[in-house]
């Protein structure tokens, strides 16, 4: 499973943040590895440099083996508020996918 993430240019993308949110992301899927060949992760600040609620925006792509990507989206006041948010919607979504291969 290759994980990427990429950010905008209003947000830091700094080596430590990436290597958490890589180990973060590896920990919740981590069931679901082989079924899962790449994820890709987008953060963007929806605002730019101004304050805002809820302006910090996760992009969540999945490629799942033999099937069509799955993209979710989750937006938050911070940068992990919004990718634990987007985290856990895409374990849910994976889950349901491969709950329904399952039964057939």
């Amino acid at each position: 499973m290759t994980i990427q993430i990429n950010t905008d240019k209003t947000l830091t993308g700094e080596k430590r943040s990436s290597d958490f949110f890589i180990s973060q992301i590896t920990e919740a899927l981590q069931r679901f590895e082989s079924h899962i060949t790449r994820i890709e992760v987008h953060l963007k600040d929806e605002n730019g440099k101004k304050d805002g609620f809820n302006n910090i925006s996760c992009l969540i792509e999945a490629r799942l083996e033999g099937k069509q990507p799955i993209a979710i989206t989750n937006q938050a006041d911070t940068i992990n508020l919004a990718l634990t948010g987007a985290i856990d919607k895409i374990k849910n979504s994976i889950e349901s996918i491969l709950g329904k291969i399952q039964n057939h």
